[in-house]
């Protein structure tokens, strides 16, 4: 049996109300005490994925979906971004969380600044010249 599971099964024989020492039964079992506290607690989540605005699954949909934008010739803004991860974390997002998501995928997410057109391209392109 797994030395965390071996520590929660003694945690859970002990009588309700009975004092134990989190520290004193890790050093037993020699596991990590906070790691031994949220299993015992029931948050079997991985630690600090639950403390991330979007979950690394929903990161990965908000990648697929810039790229399918784009692709479509209609790469997203910032701002839309931040709307994007927003909906799909279900609380708001800062701007700051856009810089960082673009620098995290930086191999999947390109980002340009738009180029004015040159003047002599605007002036060939009128129908009156």
């Amino acid at each position: 049996m797994d030395p965390i599971q071996e520590a929660i099964a003694e945690i859970e024989l002990r009588e309700p109300g009975d004092e134990f020492s989190y520290q004193a039964i890790a050093k037993k079992y020699g596991v990590p005490r906070t790691t031994l506290m949220r299993r015992h607690k029931g948050e079997n989540e991985a630690y600090g994925v639950r403390k991330l605005s979007l979950h690394p699954e929903h990161e990965a949909e908000l990648v697929r979906y810039i790229k399918t934008l784009t692709e479509r010739r209609l790469p997203p803004t910032r701002t839309m971004v931040q709307q994007f991860a927003s909906e799909l974390a279900g609380k708001p997002v800062s701007e700051t969380w856009v810089s960082r998501f673009l620098r995290r995928h930086p191999n999947h997410l390109i980002s340009r600044s738009g180029k004015a057109m040159a003047k002599e391209r605007t002036k060939a392109d009128s129908g009156a010249k």
